[in-house]
């Protein structure tokens, strides 16, 4: 009886982006040498240092043209920052090694990238990587209050009812905003609704992540 099996997604998504696909074609012009020194300046700048005296030694002593560096750089660059993104639960290391084997990478190569990817300077690209990324702020407290408007101007609007809202936010800035009684309860009604529809997509096998 045989049994097939089909691939999971490469961990560079669906298509693989371009400076990628790049740095596979040129990545033949390389040695070994030179393929470690290159990605010893991409960790550098992966962890915030600056690289650029290392590559530019690299360049001035290398035969291989400097476009073709940039553009082996940029793969490099893309696909260690790409891999630490995905936890190690996630993303298995055969799973790496195999996704850049199937972009012709020299096995070689794939040692070097997978021994960063999930050795001992993982922790530090990780912390980096989150340091960099940006993020939203974070709500930190909320204060609500019902308010009455009392207007001499429309008699719509006098004696309406009114939520007055204050929110504090993590760089601790504060915003206030006001709405009618009526748009506050259709805000909790479609808060509601989709957190339902949340729960009920997490139901489903399909969207379930599998370790």
């Amino acid at each position: 009886m045989s049994t097939s099996h089909t691939k999971e997604q490469s961990f560079l998504g669906a298509k693989i982006p371009p400076e990628i696909e790049s740095m596979s074609r040129n990545l033949k012009d390389l040695d070994q040498d030179t393929f470690r020194k290159l990605l010893k300046a991409v960790v550098a700048a992966l962890e915030g240092k600056d690289g650029r005296d290392s590559l530019r030694s690299v360049s001035e002593n290398c035969d291989v043209p400097p476009e073709k560096l940039s553009h082996v750089v940029a793969g490099m660059y893309r696909v260690l920052s790409e891999a630490v993104r995905i936890s190690t639960t996630t993303l298995k290391q055969e799973a790496f090694k195999d996704d850049l084997r199937d972009l012709k990478i020299p096995e070689d190569f794939i040692s070097d990238f997978s021994s960063v990817a999930f050795g001992t300077r993982r922790a530090a690209l990780e912390c980096a990587s989150a340091q960099s990324d940006p993020r939203l702020l974070r709500l930190e407290l909320l204060r609500w209050r019902v308010d009455v408007t009392v207007s001499s101007g429309s008699l719509s609007r006098a004696l309406q009812p009114s939520v007055v809202m204050q929110l504090k936010l993590s760089d601790g800035s504060y915003k206030q905003f006001e709405v009618p009684v009526s748009k506050f309860q259709e805000l909790r009604y479609n808060v509601a609704l989709i957190l339902k529809e949340m729960n009920d997509l997490e139901k489903r096998n399909i969207l379930k992540i599998q370790d």
